[in-house]
């Protein structure tokens, strides 16, 4: 939101709203491995909500000048949640409802978030496009394939408090069209134009 403001305002003052909290999510949240837990206090990494941060990161960077003083801090915590999600990547593109967890189910959303934020970063030049490249074509050829007829995206998983329970997020409903993995296939394709 901060980002958007910015953009539409020429106001830096959102846009250094925007790095001061992702940065400060990054310090306190960002776990060893790159990924973030679902909250403090849930230890899963829960796709969707890691999603978000990718998803934000690789919008704010496009629009963080490169003198911008958390620019490198953000930069830091992009890569190293990138190198992560590239080794939890299912061999079919997709990610999982919990990212390390492969017998968990292949959630939409986050794959299209993951997704939106390698071809962004390859784009970009964030990312090595040899390595990133083939990861995000092949994320996106999979992803398209949960398309219906009707233009709807399947196994979107539903909103999701937290709950420090396994067998919680596992069980949660996957939904048809829902609007949480919509527009992350828009925002691919967006990323795939740009």
């Amino acid at each position: 939101l901060q980002v958007q403001a910015f953009r539409a305002t020429g106001d830096r003052k959102y846009l250094d709203r925007a790095a001061k909290e992702m940065a400060h999510y990054l310090d306190e949240l960002q776990q060893p491995n790159g990924l973030f837990y679902h909250a403090p206090d849930v230890p899963f990494f829960w796709g969707r909500g890691d999603g978000w941060v990718a998803a934000g990161m690789a919008e704010l960077l496009r629009s963080l000048p490169e003198d911008h003083p958390l620019r490198g801090r953000i930069l830091d915590g992009f890569h190293k949640m990138m190198a992560t999600l590239l080794k939890v990547q299912d061999a079919d593109g997709m990610w999982h409802q919990l990212l390390d967890k492969p017998e968990a189910w292949p959630e939409t959303s986050c794959t299209g978030m993951f997704t939106f934020a390698f071809v962004t970063g390859v784009k970009n030049g964030w990312l090595d496009a040899a390595t990133y490249g083939p990861a995000a074509k092949k994320a996106w050829l999979k992803l398209i394939t949960y398309i219906n007829d009707n233009g709807d995206i399947r196994d979107v998983c539903v909103g999701t408090n937290k709950k420090n329970d396994y067998q919680y997020y596992l069980d949660r409903p996957r939904a048809v069209g829902d609007l949480h993995g919509q527009a992350p296939v828009l925002w691919c394709a967006t990323a795939l134009l740009r």
